[in-house]
């Protein structure tokens, strides 16, 4: 059997050799893919992004834990992503979030990955996209994707999941931070993670009024579940093209306290997810996100495929030519690159 065969017969020592490969990038990775897309597009997929020391993996965690507990009995089987920056000098990483999820050791439905984000920016690993096919095609139904938690610029996770939590905590200035473009746009869901601490009313206000400015006044909000705040917005007039029911109804991003070191707010938090899950099938979006997905995941190789192509085809004289003429000034960038694509 290949290790393909024997990860989907159930293997998790088949699963981690074959996500080792993918994280490498070796054709061994490579071939594991192709022969694993056909059984991927099942998993629900949860991006966890937010600042750092806003409580992420202490949250991922408790949401492991919600899951895997199911009213009828059949607990969900839940695979995670923890992406750690790398250093830029030594490249390692200490791989540190795993740490907080001791609660999830020894549970046989829970498959724990750590990796480095080998110098990428945006909050995941080149090879982040490839790791989660794998757990999806692996049978995890649940797959959480927590990233680097750098900052305001993580918004690759949001082509990646379908359901995107931004984590945010009191005292890191969200009054400022609610203002700025970014990461709070991508949200799906907005968190306000250690909401013991003082000043979690303002940090509600804040994100709240960044919210009232996202939707027109002109449309009606209406509940669509039983829970207050579960909520989506229905268009007042009919959409032009009927076919197309994302003009109709539209995502209210929802806040949602939690104190995830006590486990407090999750089950809620988990209850907004599902929510979010049935409005992305009924509406059609998840169609939409996962076609926004492989657009954006083939762009990604085929701009990395075609520069290692190019870079086999020119000699390193060339190319240490052109930059003595760029570091001479007699050259601009832009006359450079051409050159090299004419030669």
């Amino acid at each position: 059997m290949t290790l393909s065969q024997e990860l989907l017969a159930g293997s998790r020592l088949a699963l981690a050799r074959v996500i080792t490969q993918i994280e490498n990038g070796t054709e061994a990775g490579r071939i594991a893919l192709d022969e694993l897309f056909p059984y991927t597009g099942r998993a629900h997929l949860i991006g966890v992004t937010g600042a750092p020391g806003t409580g992420k993996s202490s949250l991922v965690n408790q949401l492991a834990i919600a899951f895997r507990q199911s009213e009828d009995g059949e607990a969900g089987r839940v695979g995670i992503v923890a992406v750690d920056p790398s250093s830029p000098f030594s490249g390692g990483a200490i791989l540190g979030d795993r740490v907080r999820m001791r609660d999830l050791a020894g549970d046989s439905g829970v498959f724990i990955r750590s990796m480095a984000s080998r110098g990428s920016v945006g909050g995941l690993a080149v090879a982040t996209s490839g790791v989660v096919q794998a757990l999806d095609a692996a049978g995890f139904e649940i797959i959480l994707i927590e990233t680097v938690g750098a900052g305001q610029a993580e918004v690759d996770i949001a082509r990646l999941a379908h359901t995107t939590l931004v984590v945010e905590a009191p005292g890191l200035g969200d009054d400022i931070q609610a203002l700025k473009a970014g990461i709070l746009e991508i949200a799906d869901i907005l968190v306000i993670n250690k909401a013991d601490r003082p000043g979690v009313e303002s940090t509600e206000r804040a994100l709240l009024s960044m919210l009232q400015l996202a939707y027109p006044a002109k449309q009606i909000l209406r509940d669509h579940s039983s829970k207050p705040g579960h909520r989506w917005i229905e268009a007042e007039s009919p959409p032009s093209n009927p076919a197309n029911s994302s003009e109709a109804e539209l995502w209210v991003t929802p806040v949602v306290k939690t104190i995830a070191v006590e486990g407090q707010g999750v089950s809620e938090l988990r209850s907004t997810i599902e929510l979010h899950r049935r409005f992305l099938a009924m509406t059609g979006e998840r169609e939409q996100r996962e076609r926004r997905r492989l657009h954006a995941e083939v762009d990604l190789l085929l701009r990395d495929t075609l520069l290692k192509r190019w870079m086999a085809g020119i000699s390193d004289g060339q190319y240490e030519q052109i930059l003595d003429l760029l570091v001479r000034r007699e050259l601009s960038p832009w006359r450079a690159v051409q050159l090299l694509i004419e030669n």
